[in-house]
């Protein structure tokens, strides 16, 4: 994978915070994916608790090429992800990872080694 397209790593996480490499200020909540990232703005795609995260949050890191998805659901798992949104993921073959956002952001470090990773991090609730 080439460098300028690579997942970009996540340096830290904790409450309402995500560092990223090579951003010098850091997100509450973010979308990762291959070659960037960039605010996740949950007004974008009407994204709430619940329902939870929407396919079109998802969509936009299938477009930057993402092949393998991450999704955290909080530090308290209060987001959550429906059914529609996963069904979505599987026709297309991506494989989904739903977990709290510390552990998601372990698996997304350790997949963008080797993957062209995408990821949504919440950092609060």
């Amino acid at each position: 994978m080439q460098s300028s397209n690579r997942s970009p790593r996540i340096k830290r996480v904790s409450w309402g915070t995500l560092e990223i490499e090579g951003r010098p200020e850091p997100y509450k909540d973010a979308k990762l994916f291959p070659g960037g990232s960039r605010e996740w703005n949950w007004r974008e795609t009407d994204t709430s608790h619940n329902p939870g995260i929407q396919i079109a949050d998802v969509q936009e890191l299938l477009d930057h090429g993402a092949k393998v998805i991450v999704l955290s659901r909080g530090m308290a798992e209060c987001l959550h992800v429906p059914r529609e949104t996963l069904d979505f993921l599987k026709k297309r073959g991506i494989a989904a990872h739903v977990l709290p956002t510390r552990e998601a952001a372990a698996l997304y470090n350790k997949l963008a080694e080797n993957e062209a990773v995408g990821g949504l991090f919440h950092t609060t609730c």
